[in-house]
């Protein structure tokens, strides 16, 4: 019920901002990438993630100013009912217009086993315009990616 509840407010949320009037010259951007099915083995045991997560990246500011990045899962259905990410990270990088990557916000390795990861990164200003992205690593392996460009 809980996974239900916070994709309905996520869904909320995104249409109540997609329907509000912008007040200033500010940018963000959300967007959502499904995560593939795939198997890893933790203390020797097989666990397998079904489909039904979308990991979602989040981005508010201005040129290249970020005020606000977040980037997290969001499972449903018989997803939402597996044990979830094991020993997972997000991390969030930073590209030129080369796609040459900058600079890296490498997250904490989480051990335990969650069915909805999510970090919050630090409020920064980039010294280039090019893309952000998230990236869900899950034991070790980068699992999915959600980018946004970044432009004036």
């Amino acid at each position: 019920m809980q996974y239900l509840r916070r994709v309905v407010t996520t869904l909320a949320t995104a249409a109540s901002l997609a329907l509000a009037a912008p007040t200033s010259a500010h940018a963000g951007a959300m967007g959502s990438t499904p995560v593939r099915t795939f198997e890893y083995s933790v203390g020797g045991m097989t666990v397998k993630v079904p489909t039904g997560c979308m990991f979602t990246h989040i981005i508010r500011g201005s040129g290249r100013k970020i005020t606000y990045q977040n980037a997290g899962v969001d499972c449903a259905f018989v997803a939402a009912l597996s044990s979830g990410f094991c020993n997972w990270r997000i991390d969030f990088t930073y590209a030129d217009t080369n796609n040459r990557t900058y600079r890296t916000s490498r997250g904490k390795t989480h051990s335990e086993c969650k069915i909805d990861p999510m970090r919050n990164n630090a409020p920064q200003t980039l010294p280039r315009y090019g893309r952000a992205c998230a990236r869900l690593y899950v034991n070790g392996v980068r699992r999915v990616s959600q980018c946004h460009h970044i432009t004036k």
